[in-house]
């Protein structure tokens, strides 16, 4: 009996190839397509009587065709990324970053938004409208993750010990403090240039995915606490003392105060979460998508979704986000590399946190700002990004080695 022969590695391909070639992480990408899947469903549902009533669109199908559309795109672009051999993103961070930087730049004297929401956060190009804030949350990553997935292999420098300025610049440089200022610099940066939007969520979770990047990475536990003091009393300074913030903070605590104005949303999507009780009214059975919830597919379609399919429903989705972001985590720790792992906890804490930052508006836990659910709110450009990001989380789960993923 001829006995098979051993697979051996296709000696055509380079080591970057056959490392890109290995089997992606199942669970990861079937809980990603599923909540894609219930997504769009939830678009098709939240969006069909807005649509409907608009005679601007055309079709009650408007909204889920194109975010169809962008799926259908996003889904594809998933397998690409995932198919790059991530080392690949190391070089490409700076120029994703620089590109971010310079965009968001663009949108304070040629964005739109400031006549609809209040802020000015969306550019468009040809066809394609999008908040290059978006853009920033992965440059931002990218580069904290390449930048720190080499911080063991620095030397330190030799500061000169016979003078001052040395003994204090060795100083600062044993306690970390130089080391934090290039990462410190380009938050600022970008944070300055989202609060002139202003994009304070948008600017909320960019700190943090930073802050999660540097402390996976090792950085002293002493700066996070510092640092989170004064961000925390940046952020107290801008809701007191800003009135889009303030106004905000205002009604967020009292939203019957102005029910007919800026309270309206909270008022309408507690009202929507409250009627779907246990097991919800059914899909597509929603009453405050006729016109009553202001934006039900996009940054409050998960009231329409407590509405439709009650709490229970509502759980089984929460569910679902968990166990995508629990998996994330677990790849993370089980990467090939610092730098893999980096950008993994860079995205899945970006993600995380967004899912939570709109859950919480959504619920009244938090005050009303201008957040999306990943996956669910309408939205092709970020649809397709946010695929993207998953496609990255892919490709580092491709080079995992057997032993650590079975």
């Amino acid at each position: 009996m001829v006995k098979p022969m051993a697979r051996t590695p296709n000696r055509d391909l380079t080591i970057s190839q056959q490392l890109s070639r290995g089997p992606m992480d199942l669970p990861f990408l079937m809980l990603t397509l599923i909540l894609l899947v219930v997504g769009l469903v939830m678009v098709l549902s939240a969006s069909y009587a807005s649509a409907y009533y608009d005679s601007k669109v055309g079709s009650p199908y408007f909204y889920f065709r194109h975010q169809l559309i962008y799926g259908v795109a996003g889904v594809l672009v998933l397998y690409l990324v995932s198919r790059i051999n991530y080392q690949a993103f190391r070089g490409w961070s700076i120029l994703v970053l620089g590109a971010s930087i310079v965009l968001l730049i663009l949108v304070l004297p040629f964005g739109t938004g400031g006549g609809t929401v209040g802020a000015q956060r969306w550019l468009t190009l040809g066809p394609f409208t999008f908040q290059p804030s978006e853009i920033a949350k992965l440059g931002v990553v990218l580069t904290f993750s390449a930048w720190l997935s080499k911080r063991n292999d620095r030397k330190k420098r030799p500061w000169n010990r016979r003078s001052l300025a040395g003994r204090a610049l060795g100083f600062l440089d044993r306690i970390g403090f130089l080391e934090l200022i290039p990462y410190a610099l380009v938050l600022i940066v970008i944070a300055v240039l989202m609060l002139l939007e202003p994009h304070i969520s948008g600017t909320i979770l960019i700190l943090i995915a930073g802050a999660a990047i540097l402390f996976a990475a090792g950085v002293n536990m002493g700066w996070f606490i510092g640092g989170g003091a004064v961000v925390a009393a940046a952020l107290v300074y801008i809701m007191t003392q800003m009135s889009h913030t303030s106004a905000r903070l205002a009604v967020w605590l009292d939203p019957w105060s102005d029910e007919l104005g800026a309270g309206f949303q909270s008022i309408q999507s507690l009202l929507a979460i409250g009627s779907g009780g246990l097991l919800g009214l059914g899909l597509g059975n929603s009453r405050q998508k006729f016109l009553y919830l202001p934006e039900p597919e996009n940054d409050f379609v998960f009231a329409i979704v407590c509405e439709e399919v009650g709490f229970i429903g509502a759980m089984l989705i929460i569910i679902l986000f968990a166990l995508l972001i629990i998996r994330g985590y677990w790849l993370a720790l089980h990467a090939r590399d610092r730098f893999g792992s980096l950008l993994i906890v860079g995205i899945i804490t970006l993600f995380a946190f967004q899912v939570f930052f709109n859950i919480g508006v959504v619920t009244g836990l938090l005050p009303v700002t201008g957040i999306s659910l990943p996956f669910f709110s309408y939205g092709g450009t970020a649809l397709i990004i946010q695929l993207a990001e998953m496609g990255i989380v892919l490709s580092v789960s491709r080079q995992i080695p057997a032993a650590r993923a079975g």
